[in-house]
């Protein structure tokens, strides 16, 4: 008997950590708090490490697409979290400007855009979270390039975080549908093709 076949589908273990932090930081991004310990504990711990582990886990099951999606979010949230922190707890490195944090959103975009083409034989769930992660980071981008601090820089930014809360809600619709049809055995809650594996 093949044990690839008895492994668990860490999928929804990633797209949870994915897609709850997702939405707490776009929660912050629209308008609604500050950023805060909770939302730098979650990219660490839930974004981060538990996409890494999810991507480990896909490794183990030949998944290359799982391998590459959950190991890099996984490790754009930890960067991600360093890039606020590092220059409090380390004088010697400067806070990114404007232009560095939209070149880094920028090139997360560009990989997103890029990784979305192959969800075009996966479920149209998956497609849809890519696509709007895609259009995320290039708001987010756009936002600093534009400057984060004008008017229409924080405009595009609150634009953005709404967008980002739907990218997060779809991502944790796609954990819970692939977790609860898994459950029973049969396609309960739809996800617009087959179960991610």
């Amino acid at each position: 008997m093949n044990d690839k076949n008895i492994l668990a589908n860490p999928a929804p273990l990633g797209l949870m950590g994915f897609g709850m932090t997702t939405v707490l930081l776009n929660v912050h991004n629209a308008g609604f708090f500050a950023i805060g310990s909770m939302i730098l504990a979650m990219g660490i711990f839930y974004g981060g490490l538990a996409q890494i582990i999810a991507g480990i886990m896909e490794y183990r099951k030949g998944n290359t697409f799982g391998v590459t999606a959950f190991t890099s979010y996984g490790l754009f949230w930890l960067s991600f979290v360093f890039l606020l922190i590092l220059p409090s707890m380390f004088p010697i490195f400067a806070k990114p400007d404007d232009i560095a944090l939209g070149s880094y959103l920028f090139m997360w975009g560009l990989f997103t855009g890029l990784m979305f083409i192959s969800t075009l034989k996966k479920p149209k769930a998956l497609q849809f979270i890519f696509l709007s992660l895609t259009i995320l980071f290039w708001l987010l981008a756009l936002s600093h390039f534009v400057g984060s601090a004008t008017e229409i820089g924080q405009l595009i930014g609150r634009i953005a975080g709404f967008e980002g809360i739907i990218c997060g809600l779809s991502a944790i619709y796609l954990a819970m549908a692939e977790v609860i049809n898994e459950t029973y055995g049969r396609s309960v809650v739809p996800i617009g093709g087959p179960t991610i594996k």
